[in-house]
């Protein structure tokens, strides 16, 4: 069991049977009465944000989530498809279960499971991943500002936001939390 002084960012938790994780964390002092936590927890199931607020001797029951090394296979109309690099199991997720960074993956790729009571809760990207640029638009002339922008399309189908100097075949490190572009690949 944990108490509420063991409450910090990224920590797992069990409120009611279901993961969170916390994603803020503010502890204040309230005289003699003790003190009291606010925190924001998420879901990792659904992923909502839920506001709660620990206090004094609470104890917390921390969350069974294992972590695991699984491959990506391919998409399809019935979702991602992975492979547990253990035991050779494959299953599969919507695309809205991992959010905006299911963009991002590409065919072979490594990335982590998190299961909770043997079911798959969550699939984990590397925070930078490499990709090949497959379409770049041609620069206009006179575009020679440094802060100009171009999109462009990845191996992937995804579309980023990258400057003016980046064209077809370069290979672009991107950030699967925000899709911002990094650097070239070096």
């Amino acid at each position: 069991m944990l108490g509420i002084t063991d409450l910090k960012k990224g920590t797992l938790i069990q409120v009611d049977g279901t993961p969170y994780k916390v994603i803020d964390y503010a502890q204040k002092q309230m005289g003699r009465g003790g003190s009291i936590v606010n925190t924001k927890l998420k879901n990792l199931i659904d992923g909502t944000v839920l506001p709660k607020t620990f206090s004094g001797q609470e104890k917390i029951e921390p969350a069974d989530v294992t972590r695991t090394n699984v491959q990506f296979l391919y998409e399809d109309n019935s979702g991602l498809h992975f492979m547990n690099n253990d035991n050779y199991d494959q299953f599969s997720l919507q695309k809205s279960i991992i959010g905006k960074s299911a963009e991002f993956l590409a065919e072979g790729m490594a990335v982590t499971a998190e299961f909770f009571n043997g079911a798959v809760i969550n699939v984990e990207l590397p925070i930078k991943v490499t990709l090949t640029v497959t379409t770049s638009p041609d620069v206009v002339r006179g575009d020679t500002q440094s802060t100009v922008q171009k999109i462009v399309t990845l191996e992937n189908g995804a579309e980023v936001s990258a400057p003016i100097f980046i064209k077809q075949g370069d290979r672009l490190v991107i950030d699967t939390r925000d899709g911002s572009y990094v650097e070239r690949a070096k």
